[in-house]
């Protein structure tokens, strides 16, 4: 290549060059920049830089928070069973009940008298919330105990009783015998973040104290769990990345000031084991609930008196019913009796908040409402028309009162008990009795093999019609009493003897 050709070749990049910056500038950049690098930040940018853009603060240690409580977390060993319970049932060739229970429970059921005699160890965590030995864990960490051991961790063992357990919840307190033992502060799950630092202590695997760390991944999760045990669950877990395996249920999910935030429950995993994610019962349940086993002896479960539309309903279903994202729980119904009766809320309100704060969620309106008892007056903004008003109410009980619930015997039972009403007397042609609408933790699960369904016609003899009435035996006879009755459509009549203890 000559001289001329050399010059020729230079002379079109410089005039390319010099083309393509005036186009830049008068078609790219005189549009404006997205971020203008003037050293400002925008009002809206979701930063966490000073003025200088410098990132404050240090590395977060984990220590001083991990040494509060790790003595405050304690290890659960539980004995389930050993002792021998039977129905007497008679035998029969025939599985009536076959497509409706399962095989397994027709062999129990009919091949009787069934016994449960060998026991079974498990184990979980707690977290010791006072110096004179109460102890906040799961419900399903004791559930079914026979015997309960307490190891701390510095490996003084103690035996446990249970003081109260709520299955709603999934928690339960239990306390043993001692003095000036170690306990967490309760923090304020409200207040916890996303992306904020905690730490969850337990005991996973039979291993001793172990301390991981991790963030919070979300909040007001619900995951279904509790309706397995109870027609009126309550959920709405803190969910974490801190890894979590069997054995940390029922311990303590804590922030870097070292205040519990939380208890752990449950992980996410298809394979029983950690898979990334693991789930917490915030504290400001956690202290309703176990004031509330202390103070009443049961839950003071507060009611709204409404149907909404579930969080998990797909986005199909959402659109058929003209949902709107954002403008919160959308009311499906509203109870006649119920506490919103009265409120001018109406079907196709949505609910927006609660005292102030913020609804988009069905589990984030259960989680605030868990906090109240009957009785409680609470302020309920809604949307109607994309307008915004506010109500006042006073929740009630779910028996449609403002009255707290006494902790009568029957809840010892176990099971949801509802009167049978005139048309289902009249079809099964008995003047009345008492239907066991769902079986969950307590004496009726633990010492017999009765199932959801069972209506309930004599109990010690007598003949009952309500469940006052029921009541009214059981405490007149509050060691033992023998349920009888019939599973609607099949013949037969079952007894059902149940020591109730002290």
């Amino acid at each position: 290549m000559n001289i001329k050709q050399t010059f020729t070749v230079v002379l079109i990049s410089a005039v390319t060059t010099t083309v393509a910056m005036f186009g830049y500038d008068s078609f790219i950049r005189k549009q404006g920049p997205i971020q203008e690098n003037n050293g400002k930040l925008p009002a809206s940018y979701a930063g966490f830089f000073d003025s200088n853009n410098n990132i404050p603060g240090q590395p977060v240690d984990f220590q001083p928070a991990s040494q509060a409580a790790v003595p405050s977390v304690v290890h659960i060993t539980t004995i389930i069973g050993g002792s021998q319970a039977s129905n007497n049932l008679p035998k029969t060739k025939r599985n009536p009940f076959g497509d409706i229970f399962g095989e397994d429970f027709m062999d129990d059921f009919f091949n009787g008298p069934q016994t449960r005699s060998m026991p079974q160890r498990a184990s979980g965590s707690g977290v010791i919330i006072s110096e004179d030995g109460y102890i906040v864990t799961n419900n399903h960490v004791i559930d079914e105990a026979s015997e309960i051991k307490v190891t701390l961790s510095n490996k003084k063992q103690y035996t446990a009783k249970v003081i109260g357990a709520d299955p709603s919840s999934d928690l339960a307190l239990i306390k043993v015998e001692a003095k000036g033992l170690p306990f967490l502060i309760y923090g304020n799950s409200d207040n916890v973040k996303l992306g904020q630092w905690v730490l969850a202590v337990g005991y996973p695997l039979n291993l001793e104290t172990t301390v991981t760390a991790g963030i919070i991944s979300a909040k007001a999760r619900s995951l279904g769990l509790n309706s397995r045990k109870s027609n009126s669950p309550i959920e709405s877990y803190i969910q974490t990345d801190a890894a979590v395996n069997q054995g940390n249920s029922g311990g303590a999910l804590v922030n870097t000031n070292g205040e519990l935030v939380g208890i752990v429950s449950a992980i996410a995993s298809p394979t029983g084991a950690y898979a990334g994610y693991s789930y917490a019962i915030p504290v400001n349940i956690v202290k309703k609930i176990i004031n509330d086993l202390l103070q009443y002896g049961t839950v003071q479960r507060a009611f709204l008196g409404i149907s909404y539309l579930p969080d998990n309903v797909p986005d199909e279903e959402k659109t058929k019913l003209g949902f709107k994202e954002g403008q919160g729980v959308l009311v499906m119904d509203v109870t006649k009796d119920g506490a919103m009766a009265s409120s001018g809320i109406q079907k196709g309100d949505y609910i927006s908040k609660i005292n102030g704060t913020k609804i988009l969620t069905g589990s984030e309106m259960v989680e605030q409402i868990a906090g109240f008892k009957p009785g409680d007056k609470i302020s309920v903004s809604y949307i109607r028309d994309g307008k915004e008003k506010m109500t006042s109410i006073t929740l009630k009980n779910k028996a449609g009162s403002y009255e707290i619930v006494k902790n009568i015997i029957s809840d010892k039972l176990g099971a949801e008990l509802l009167n049978l009403d005139k048309a289902k007397s009249a079809e099964f042609r008995v003047k009345g009795g008492v239907i066991v609408t769902k079986i969950s933790t307590g004496l009726i699960d633990d010492q017999t093999r009765m199932r959801d369904g069972f209506v309930i016609l004599k109990a010690n003899g007598t003949e009952i019609k309500s469940v006052d009435e029921l009541n009214a035996i059981l405490s007149k006879s509050p060691n033992r009493v023998t349920l009888e009755g019939f599973y609607p459509g099949y013949d037969g009549v079952y007894q059902y003897p149940i020591e109730l203890g002290e």
